[in-house]
């Protein structure tokens, strides 16, 4: 049995993305840049009034001072005039300030006198002025190769004029589940069987990431089921994940034949509460993850290994948002010699409170979960008020 630390190395160790593929910026969201972006202009590409007001030279300014307005200036237009003593031109948001303007004054801070003169009530003003290029110069670096497009990153590529975009491609996983026991969800089950939620689940969290899932089926538990199964995902897939089939019942065939098609099995149990049956594999660049068959514990594994190993693929480095909260209730465990990552809940108030489970098999206490609250290895309990690492998910 390994430790958390060391099982989230071993993930992470020698891998190669995937390649790579260019995309139009409509379909970049959830990809991750395969090369850097540069600014292909200066932003802003002039000098740009910040706010609606009056664009004019500062040492005309005082309290009661009268200036002609000589034009009006929307976005998107070019000033026809200079400003000169005594003038103004009335200017909107986002519009080229005219030469011989150094600073706009607000609408607010003016009172009208009909269409040509405008008083100025309280002539202490900022510039309000965004400056040409302030933001960012022609040739600069907007974006880093491996980072992960999100809806603010789209805004970015769309000022900078990258219609297309060098991304790294999706990687292919194939989700199976095995057991007798398990029926698929459009089916009601008959005695001793339950339906197969962890493929369901696990798909979810695939998808959730951007890579591309396909489902593989129910893994029967016989041997010649577990390895021609096995061979097709590996043959479909880059990365074929597994729930159950891996602990140490007599049908737990998953860690032998992974062995025997010449997987190397990096580890089979981490310290780790729950999801301590937990087996990765690899050859060259094919790779298997079998996570344990409790859907609370799937689930934790797979945002705590998987999906890093998974990014890192796809060429970027995740690290999921940690917390540090006082804890709302006391809570204690049992197992203290494993590292615990229970599902938990932040509140609106900023306090981290245990969801309520009995066990690794009970799935309802995901559904009220927002974190995994660390519990350190060797610690039995927790006392309220004291502060927790929550990872958010």
């Amino acid at each position: 049995m390994i430790s958390f630390e060391e099982a989230l190395r071993l993930v992470q160790l020698d891998i190669e993305p995937t390649g790579t593929e260019n995309v139009v910026l409509a379909e970049c969201q959830g990809r991750v840049l395969a090369a850097d972006v540069f600014s292909d202009a200066d932003m802003p590409p002039f000098n740009k009034a910040a706010v609606d007001g009056y664009a004019c030279r500062r040492q005309d300014l005082s309290d009661g001072v009268i200036l002609n307005i000589e034009e009006i200036i929307s976005a998107g237009s070019v000033p026809a005039k200079v400003i000169e003593a005594g003038c103004c031109a009335k200017i909107m948001t986002g519009a080229m300030i005219p030469e011989g303007a150094d600073c706009v004054v607000m609408v607010e801070q003016t009172s009208g006198i009909g269409e040509k003169q405008v008083k100025v009530v309280q002539s202490h003003t900022k510039d309000n002025i965004a400056r040409k290029a302030e933001e960012l110069r022609d040739g600069e670096l907007v974006l880093s190769k491996g980072t992960l497009i999100l809806p603010q990153q789209m805004a970015v590529l769309a000022a900078v004029g990258a219609s297309s975009v060098q991304v790294y491609k999706k990687v292919h996983v194939c989700v199976m589940s095995t057991g007798d026991e398990l029926v698929e969800p459009e089916y009601k089950p008959g005695p001793g069987k339950i339906r197969n939620s962890n493929a369901v689940q696990l798909m979810a969290q695939v998808q959730r990431m951007g890579a591309l899932a396909v489902y593989g089926g129910i893994i029967a538990d016989n041997e010649f089921d577990t390895r021609s199964k096995i061979l097709s995902g590996l043959q479909d897939s880059q990365v074929l994940i597994l729930s159950g089939g891996i602990s140490m019942g007599d049908f737990d065939f998953v860690p032998r034949i992974l062995d025997e098609l010449g997987m190397k099995i990096l580890f089979k149990t981490i310290a780790v509460q729950p999801g301590k049956p937990t087996v990765f594999a690899r050859n060259k660049n094919s790779f298997v993850f079998a996570l344990p068959g409790n859907p609370v514990s799937s689930f934790n594994i797979f945002e705590l290994l998987a999906k890093p190993f998974l990014y890192q693929l796809m060429g970027h480095e995740y690290n999921s948002p940690v917390l540090r909260l006082p804890l709302g209730g006391s809570y204690s465990r049992k197992a203290k010699h494993r590292l615990g990552f229970a599902p938990a809940i932040i509140s609106s108030g900023g306090e981290v409170f245990p969801v309520h489970y009995h066990g690794s098999a009970h799935i309802h206490a995901l559904t009220r979960a927002n974190a995994l609250m660390e519990v350190p290895l060797g610690t039995e309990s927790i006392k309220e008020g004291e502060l927790v690492h929550v990872r958010l998910i």
